[in-house]
């Protein structure tokens, strides 16, 4: 795994400590998709939640544009994201635009990032919503960073 903060280890250790932080679950998210994104050694991380009408809601980013948060939606089978909430399967593409799924949402500034690789946030075998980094250069993603970011999620 490319990483900028010292790997996995390390990652889940900092996440754990944001996790007991008395912060607010926007807080949380917040500070939780930049640890991601640093360490991921990605320009773009975010969180979409899957909400009980079954749209999935940008909820955190790191490297989209911030007034896109709880503002972009997308129902569960629509574009990338969809597609993983609704397969629980992870996606990794070095040149997302091009998949026949792909779904631009103008709101987000997205367009300028190539490299996608999302995963589903999984409990209990529901799907809560879906993890996404991004790179502006075309990457393909290690099967050991699709792992790391599995668990993560």
């Amino acid at each position: 795994m490319r990483s900028a903060l010292g790997g996995p280890r390390l990652l889940l250790r900092r996440l754990r400590e944001i996790s007991a932080e008395p912060i607010s679950a926007q807080a949380r998210l917040d500070k939780i998709v930049v640890q991601i994104a640093a360490n991921m050694v990605a320009e773009v991380c975010s969180v979409y939640v899957l909400r009980a009408d079954q749209r999935l809601e940008l909820y955190a980013t790191e490297g989209l544009n911030r007034e896109a948060v709880h503002l972009t939606t997308m129902h569960a089978g629509e574009g990338l994201v969809g597609l993983i909430a609704k397969s629980a399967e992870p996606v990794a593409l070095s040149e997302a635009q091009d998949h026949p799924a792909f779904s631009y949402k103008p709101e987000t500034g997205e367009e300028a990032y190539h490299s996608f690789l999302g995963v589903p946030i999984l409990r209990g075998g529901n799907t809560l919503g879906v993890l996404v980094v991004q790179n502006k250069v075309r990457r393909v993603y290690s099967e050991e960073e699709i792992e790391a970011l599995q668990t993560t999620a």
